[in-house]
């Protein structure tokens, strides 16, 4: 079933505070814990885009940079842009040739219209308070025939890595206690992808399933991992009391067992790659 509930314009700009704050907190955590696991949607992204040297392409959302110097490396003209200005330093201490920007991808008021052929977004989508503003925003500075491809995370049941520590607060904690937002899998259901590019001005939206696989060497490095390494799923987590932590942590890790194999726990955490042309 669709997500279909949005939450009110105030919520929205609490919401944006809570991202921006997250995000500016987790750098190097997140790092650390997710980029071995985002980059493997990286390849599937420039095959939706068709990817080419010489192609102006603009990372948005680009956390670190990783898309960024894969592109780089592929002989693309890149930028990459961020809202927290602590990504960006660190994108830029860790690719130091690439021009990293602050600035905001649901407006990229500083970008020029048609300034780009491709635009692309990994794991960025779902943190954005408004993203039809994003669309909007990225129609504006793509050349006509422009791509703009994105992933988010599958179905919530899908992955793993996300839905054992949420399952376990709705079970033994409470999850209300971050400011409502737009729901985080609204855009792993293909239909709500499709129907947002067509709105926005898009042609030929398509999406499609990217397998990954996140890899821990015990259940108890990865609830660490989850404990500090992101936005909402994080906060969740330290904003319970610690009795319920200390449950929430034994069930997490027992259920994380279960994904055992060879002496690693191998989570699966599909991505939802969407694409679309303007016209």
């Amino acid at each position: 079933m669709r997500e279909s509930s949005e939450p009110s314009t105030q919520s929205y700009s609490i919401f944006k505070a809570f991202e921006h704050n997250a995000w500016q907190t987790v750098v190097d955590q997140y790092d650390a814990a997710f980029s071995r696991l985002t980059q493997q949607a990286i390849p599937s992204i420039f095959e939706a885009l068709d990817l080419r040297p010489g192609v102006r392409l603009l990372d948005a959302a680009c956390g670190p940079g990783n898309l960024a110097a894969a592109a780089l490396r592929l002989r693309a003209k890149v930028t990459g842009v961020d809202f927290s200005e602590r990504m960006v330093a660190r994108a830029r201490m860790l690719h130091p040739d690439i021009e990293f920007r602050e600035g905001d991808a649901e407006n990229l008021r500083d970008f020029s219209d048609e300034s780009f052929d491709v635009v692309a977004m990994n794991f960025g989508f779902h943190h954005l308070e408004q993203p039809e503003n994003a669309l909007k925003a990225i129609h504006r500075v793509l050349k006509p025939r422009g791509r703009f491809a994105f992933t988010v995370w599958g179905r919530e049941e899908t992955v793993a890595g996300l839905s054992l520590p949420r399952k376990a607060i709705a079970l033994l904690g409470d999850m209300d206690v971050l400011p409502p937002g737009p729901s985080p899998f609204h855009f792993s259901e293909p239909d709500n992808c499709r129907e947002a590019f067509i709105r926005c001005g898009f042609a030929d939206p398509q999406t499609r399933t990217v397998d990954q696989t996140w890899e821990f060497g015990s259940p108890e490095e990865y609830f660490e991992a989850i404990l500090r390494s992101t936005a909402r799923t994080s906060n969740l987590l330290q904003r319970q009391t610690p009795e319920r932590l200390t449950e929430i942590r034994d069930r997490v890790c027992s259920a994380a067992s279960a994904y055992r194999k060879a002496g690693k726990v191998l989570l699966p955490m599909p991505a939802n790659l969407a694409w679309a042309t303007k016209p």
